[in-house]
């Protein structure tokens, strides 16, 4: 919990406003895929997909599947997993907008690996916190 409070790895932490712990940020969010038939890591691949294409456009913004228009920008340093999970992180930033719906999302490459391997999506206000309903409605 020390690790993910705002100033130790991150400017703004990783809990937001939240005051459960993450564990219990995990179960609650966990319950949410179960509910909607979808898992942790079909959520990260379908992120690191988009992520992907947009590093593959030059980290121009790209049309992926006539509906996602995907912008990724990469800022100098990495950052370490809040879990002390081994292994840094690129500071790069990709926005996804379903065209469709007219939402949009920004997540980091960190995002994705806390989604992966903690099944953590960040605590409820947090800067980068990714809504798992939200996601799977506008990704799948």
């Amino acid at each position: 919990m020390a690790r993910m409070q705002p100033g130790v790895i991150t400017y703004s932490g990783f809990l937001g406003k939240d005051i459960r712990d993450y564990g219990q940020i995990i179960a609650d969010d966990e319950m949410v895929l179960e509910e909607l038939g979808k898992s942790a890591e079909e959520i990260a691949d379908r992120l690191e997909f988009f992520q992907q294409m947009s590093f593959d456009a030059f980290e121009a913004s790209t049309m992926v599947e006539k509906i996602y228009d995907v912008n990724t920008e990469v800022v100098r340093g990495y950052l370490p997993c809040p879990f002390m999970h081994q292994g840094v992180y690129r500071k790069s930033y990709t926005t996804v907008t379903n065209t469709k719906s007219g939402k949009s999302f920004t997540y980091s490459a960190l995002n994705i690996h806390l989604i992966r391997v903690h099944h953590f999506f960040e605590g409820k206000e947090s800067h980068f916190r990714l809504e798992p309903r939200e996601l799977v409605a506008e990704l799948f």
